[in-house]
């Protein structure tokens, strides 16, 4: 199977630095930053097939963020990360591309499943797109 590539966004450096080495003992990829300005720079240069995006971050917040990653990378999955009660820019987020959301604190597994939900998401989009044409 191939290696799925994470990008973690989140401006909570405690959160962000303790879930990317936890994904990371799973054997995931992740490259995180701490902002949506950084993230979207990165994209720029590399290659993702899941962004993992915090909605409250100050500066470019997280819905910014997705318009602006989906336009660079169209192909490239998005989960939200959602806390402070806030189902609505969860919901918000999937009207503008993303896959799907999860409220933080989030359930490592339950990230986990939805970031590989989302990874096998892309990769049918990919292949309807290749035998489509």
């Amino acid at each position: 199977m191939q290696e799925i590539q994470v990008l973690l966004v989140d401006d909570e450096d405690d959160f962000r630095i303790t879930l990317a080495k936890r994904l990371k003992l799973r054997k995931v990829n992740v490259t995180d930053v701490a902002s949506g300005n950084e993230a979207i720079e990165l994209v720029k240069q590399k290659s993702f097939d899941v962004a993992v995006v915090d909605v409250k971050m100050p500066g470019i917040d997280g819905i910014e963020t997705l318009k602006q990653l989906k336009q660079i990378q169209p192909a490239m999955e998005i989960v939200m990360l959602t806390g402070h009660a806030s189902i609505e820019s969860g919901m918000e987020a999937m009207k503008l591309g993303a896959y799907d959301y999860v409220m933080k604190p989030c359930d490592i597994d339950e990230l986990l499943i939805k970031t590989g939900d989302a990874f096998q998401h892309k990769l049918l989009k990919e292949k309807e797109k290749t035998s489509g044409n």
